[in-house]
């Protein structure tokens, strides 16, 4: 399976939901174009790499503050490591060196450590005396000796990882109030709301560590943020500071795991990683706009709260059905969404989404409401790679709920301009009927091609039963184990679908979708 689910346009503003929506995610706040299943170059004729600045860490891990609690300071900047008390801090958490040893428990920090890097037994108290046993009376079997710890560096990504994933949102606050902190002319390069930011770290975070030793999966994902990050004008230089801030808000909120092998092994990924990122920026400058300028030409409202958005780029803009942009409108500045292509790419260079404003949907809502024709929007670059495989005569099985259909309507448009006369059958889901907003454009395309069977799939009203009804409607008919699955739609919808398809024998190879959840939810 392919990641990132739909992004039709299901999900949008701060309170998006799962679903088609996929924001644009980053390390930070700005984040993919991505084209999925590239590399950077290989080293052998690749461009000169951008060196990355080497973080470096004021003092070691154990020099700095153990804990972050609540009641450390009452105050935000106190909370932040902003407090200076009588002209000292610590580097990262912001507490005094002589308040360590409360923060930790009483315990010196020197001693908070891994487990490896704990108390000698020499300086441990001597065991009581234990009296002997008869001599009669067999000696008790020694305990076996227990398996030492694994202290590679992935093993001390993942252990600090577990640590902090129960307070990741405190965690991710902290980091973000550091960097301001240290920092302010980086705060521009984020949107001014960042409540949609608190997860993006810790997941981007977290499949770094998932994936530290598979390093073609790691560099596919880490390359894709780094091309994203191109169209906020972020610049090698902004890495180590973000890297430095980082490491003081994990050694802050990690003090079980933490100390300098710990540390260590997050300066050397972090350092691996910015340099993957800066590469991928640097190549895609040479192929590629950071972003494009595309006016409104039409506005077609299909129902209250769905719109068919169609707009003109100022340049070529290359891309493939059932692929999927970023938009950023002019009423919300640095607030991106993704919205898949709503059809194959056209003669005349247009292109059109299908949005549904969502509650606090901030992009949605301007898009279906406030955007009128002669209004200049920005283009991310195409991402996705739920895309038809034309080199194969296989069938297409196509589930689409809601607004996903736009990108399923995509993949039909992409097979009828080829020619080929390939099985494609269409499960149209809504939760009532009123929702089939393009049914009827759906049903004119079966009228055109033979090959092509549409059928539409309502749950009847039940709450939230799109995710059960479609893929049941499936099964009842097929077999589709010559077929590849493509699904669009809301994320309950995908990850029942997905299980439903391969239960009825499809590889999962062969199952495509974008996954909102990215690379992280796609594994999970």
């Amino acid at each position: 399976m392919d990641a990132p689910t739909t992004t039709s346009a299901y999900g949008d503003g701060s309170g998006d939901s799962a679903g088609g929506g996929t924001r644009d995610a980053g390390w930070f706040g700005r984040s993919p174009r991505q084209h999925r299943g590239e590399t950077p170059p290989e080293t052998e004729g690749r461009l000169p790499r951008r060196p990355v600045t080497p973080i470096r860490p004021v003092g070691s891990g154990t020099d700095r503050s153990g804990t972050a609690h609540e009641s450390q300071a009452p105050t935000q900047a106190a909370a932040y490591g902003a407090v200076r008390a009588q002209g000292q801090a610590a580097p990262y958490g912001g507490v005094p060196a002589q308040a360590q040893a409360a923060a930790y428990g009483g315990v010196p920090p020197q001693a908070q450590t891994l487990t490896s890097e704990r108390v000698p037994p020499q300086a441990q108290p001597p065991a009581p005396n234990r009296p002997q046993a008869p001599a009669s009376e067999p000696a008790p079997a020694p305990a076996p000796a227990a398996a030492p710890e694994d202290m590679s560096a992935t093993a001390l990504l993942r252990r600090t990882m577990a640590e902090i994933e129960p307070i990741a949102d405190k965690v991710t606050s902290h980091f973000y109030a550091l960097l301001f902190l240290r920092h302010p002319e980086l705060r521009a390069l984020f949107p001014a709301a960042m409540d949609a930011q608190r997860d993006r770290l810790f997941r981007a975070l977290l499949t770094a560590a998932t994936h530290a030793e598979d390093t073609a999966t790691l560099t596919t994902y880490l390359s894709h943020l780094g091309r994203g990050h191109r169209k906020y004008g972020t610049l090698p230089e902004h890495y180590p500071a973000v890297g430095e801030c980082l490491i003081g808000a994990l050694s802050s909120y990690a003090p079980r795991s933490w100390g300098p092998r710990t540390e260590a092994a997050w300066v050397g990924a972090y350092t691996t990683i910015s340099q993957i990122m800066i590469d991928a920026a640097a190549a895609d400058e040479l192929r590629a706009p950071a972003w494009w300028q595309a006016e409104v030409v039409g506005h077609e409202m299909r129902t209250p709260d769905i719109a068919v958005v169609t707009v003109r780029p100022d340049q070529p803009y290359p891309f493939l059905a059932g692929q999927y942009a970023a938009l950023e409108t002019p009423w919300w500045p640095r607030v991106w969404r993704h919205y898949s292509f709503a059809s194959a790419p056209r003669a005349d260079g247009l292109l059109s989404f299908h949005v549904k404003a969502v509650p606090a949907g901030w992009v949605s809502n301007a898009l279906v409401h406030r955007a009128r024709p002669g209004d200049v929007i920005r283009l991310g670059a195409p991402a996705g790679s739920m895309t038809v495989d034309h080199s194969t005569d296989n069938g297409l099985l196509c589930l689409g709920g809601g607004t996903g259909i736009a990108p399923i309507k995509a993949l039909v448009e992409d097979v009828a301009q080829r020619g080929r006369h390939r099985s494609v059958q269409v499960f149209y889901g809504a939760r009532r009927d009123h929702d089939l907003y393009d049914i009827e454009t759906m049903l004119r395309l079966q009228q055109s091609h033979p090959w092509l069977s549409v059928r539409p799939v309502v749950d009847d009203g039940h709450v939230g039963a799109l995710g059960d009804r479609l893929p049941e409607a499936v099964c009842e008919y097929g077999p589709w184990h010559t077929y590849d699955a493509y699904l669009s739609g809301p994320a309950g919808m995908i990850r029942r679908g997905v299980d439903t398809l391969v239960g009825m024998g499809i590889p999962t190879h062969r199952i495509r979708h974008d996954s909102i959840e990215e690379l992280v939810g796609a594994r999970n």
